[in-house]
C-alpha cells in the first residue's frame, strides 16, 4: 500500500533516489532536509509501506503569491487587485524505474489534497508550478492547470472556492 509521509532523512533513503532528472535528485540529498528545517519549503515522499526506506517520488510544497493580472482574465473578474496568495509546489518528482504507472497522478493528487486541507488554516488561490520541459507542461494541463499569461512554462490550478 502506498503511503504519503513527510520527509525524515534518518528513515527515507534519499540517496538512492533516482528521477532521471539530476536537479531534482539532488534536491531531494542534499538540500531537502535543509529548506524543511529552515521552513522554506515542506517535503513529502510517496513510499510503499512494504518498502517504507524506499522514496518512490516526492513533492514540495511552500507559499508563494502572483500578481492578479497573471491570472486569466475570465477569473481576474472577480479577484482584487492586489497580489493572490496561493501554494506553491516547487519540485515534484517520480523514481525513473516507475515511471509511467499513474504515480505522477497519485503524487499530484496528494498535493491538491494537501493544499485543500491547508485552504481551512490559511487563504491560498491556487496550486502553482513551474513545468521543467514541455512534457511536464502537458501533464500538468492534463490535469487541468492553466499557464500564466507572460509565463508559459508556469501554470496553476485554481483550487476552488
Amino acid at each position: 500500500m502506498l503511503e504519503e509521509q513527510r520527509l525524515n532523512s534518518k528513515i527515507h533513503n534519499c540517496a538512492a533516489f533516482d528521477s532521471g532528472t539530476p536537479e531534482l535528485n539532488d534536491y531531494l540529498t542534499r538540500r531537502a532536509t535543509q529548506d524543511r528545517r529552515r521552513n522554506l519549503s515542506q517535503v513529502y515522499v510517496l513510499v510503499d509501506a512494504d518498502e517504507p526506506t524506499r522514496v518512490l517520488g516526492y513533492y514540495t510544497l511552500s507559499a508563494a503569491q502572483v500578481e492578479a493580472d497573471q491570472i486569466s482574465e475570465q477569473e481576474r473578474r472577480r479577484l482584487p487587485r492586489y497580489p493572490i496568495p496561493c501554494f506553491r509546489m516547487g519540485r515534484f518528482a517520480v523514481e525513473q524505474t516507475i515511471q509511467g504507472q499513474g504515480l505522477g497522478k497519485r503524487l499530484l493528487g496528494c498535493a491538491v489534497d494537501r493544499c485543500l486541507h491547508a485552504r481551512r488554516e490559511v487563504a491560498a488561490y491556487a496550486l502553482i508550478v513551474d513545468a521543467k520541459d514541455a512534457d511536464a507542461k502537458s501533464f500538468y494541463e492534463y490535469f487541468g492547470f492553466v499557464a500564466f499569461a507572460d509565463k508559459p512554462q508556469s501554470l496553476y490550478l485554481a483550487l476552488g472556492r
